[in-house]
């Protein structure tokens, strides 16, 4: 994966270019003209307190914080595509990552499509940044015979890391989260600062709650749908610690980071239901039931606890108690059935509902236990009762 830093992306969009690419796309021309001159000829200047610097006139890029630029830089990018049928682009605004995949150590494809990407750059006016620009590779190829040479841009080598922060997610060479997680924690507990300190000035309970589900989950739930489902047990414990602490804090209960993630899962993909143009759209298959979809083949254990399997299936929910399955689907959508099954009440540790499923069989066989104990009884009784000087009651007239 090579993820590309662009210098002032959107400070060097060549604004007759775009509008030529608007064109290209059946933009009409009253349209394409409103954007050229909004574009164009835009006076800017700087000002510190009373001192102001002198007025210049700007006729290129597109202006810094207006909600019109990141859409029109997409546009302007949108014929950014892969050559090659092995390789991808993704992109996000002013993100772009390159992924390639290799088969038989052969990286022609893949130094290809890097080598055309810098040439389409130069062709738009748009400077890679080859100092910020990082590449990760993932291998888990049990023996690596030959090492990857470094990727060059521009006569400069790109830089290799093991871990990328990309769209605020830390992706490692190992496809492992403990890093993204533990930044989340880290993060996490310097807000659980100004969460304490607001409890000291007596605020109330609902007010502590809000600002925990807009500073503090907000922060532990970032892109959950992605790495939680292959987070290792330390890693859920850590990130369910902070939620622990918090509810001492407020003394409000407060959803467990599981219970989010599924809620997350089944939203996104009621989402994926509803919008038929959607790529992943596809996986979604009714089985001749008409009750379930079909479930995606898995070979390891990474794809099947990733987002798109776990929402095929509908999320398993064993772990979860009655009142967390039924807040989970009655928030998740009407594209989701629930099938409720009651169980009688037990003695055992832990909250009502967290049971296994062989509980079920556990209860049963107490039962058939019960029943012999009980009917070995009855029959000890009748014996005595039959045997001549047993307990049987002598009556004289």
């Amino acid at each position: 994966m090579l993820f590309v830093d662009f210098s002032s992306a959107f400070n060097t969009v060549i604004p007759s270019k775009l509008i030529t690419k608007l064109g290209d796309l059946g933009i009409s021309p009253s349209l394409c003209t409103w954007i050229m001159d909004f574009l164009t000829n835009r006076p800017q200047n700087v000002r510190s307190g009373h001192n102001c610097s002198t007025t210049i006139t700007v006729n290129t890029g597109t202006p810094q914080g207006c909600v019109l630029s990141p859409f029109l830089y997409s546009l302007f990018t949108h014929d950014c595509k892969p050559v090659y049928g092995s390789n991808s682009i993704i992109k996000f605004a002013d993100d772009t990552t390159v992924i390639g995949l290799i088969s038989d150590n052969d990286e022609s494809d893949y130094r290809a499509e890097v080598e055309h990407l810098a040439a389409w750059c130069a062709d738009n006016n748009l400077l890679l940044n080859t100092s910020k620009t990082k590449e990760l590779i993932v291998d888990f190829r049990k023996e690596k015979s030959m090492p990857h040479d470094p990727i060059h841009i521009n006569g400069m080598a790109v830089e290799r890391v093991s871990s990328f922060k990309f769209l605020g997610t830390h992706i490692s060479e190992n496809l492992s989260w403990s890093t993204n997680t533990s930044s989340l924690i880290k993060k996490a507990h310097q807000r659980l600062f100004f969460l304490r300190t607001l409890k000291k000035n007596r605020l109330s309970a609902d007010i502590l709650s809000n600002f925990y589900r807009c500073a503090i989950e907000s922060i532990l739930t970032n892109c959950i749908t992605v790495w939680y489902g292959n987070c290792s047990v330390a890693d859920r414990k850590a990130l369910q610690r902070v939620v622990k602490t918090t509810q001492r804090i407020t003394k409000t209960p407060l959803p467990a980071i599981e219970v989010v993630q599924k809620k997350r899962c089944l939203r996104r993909a009621r989402n994926i239901l509803k919008d038929s143009s959607h790529p992943a759209h596809s996986l979604f298959q009714l089985l001749p039931s008409r009750r379930r979809y079909r479930s995606l083949k898995t070979k390891t254990s990474r794809f099947r606890n990733s987002f798109f399997p776990t929402a095929i299936n509908g999320c398993k929910l064993e772990n979860l108690c009655h009142s967390a399955a039924v807040e989970l689907f009655r928030s998740a959508g009407e594209e989701v059935t629930l099938h409720i099954q009651q169980r009688p009440p037990h003695s055992a540790n832990g909250p009502l509902g967290s049971r296994p499923d062989g509980d079920s069989s556990s209860s049963m066989s107490s039962l058939a236990l019960l029943g012999v104990f009980l009917a070995a009884v009855a029959i000890t009784a009748f014996v005595l009762y039959r045997r001549p000087g047993g307990f049987r009651r002598h009556t004289s007239f």
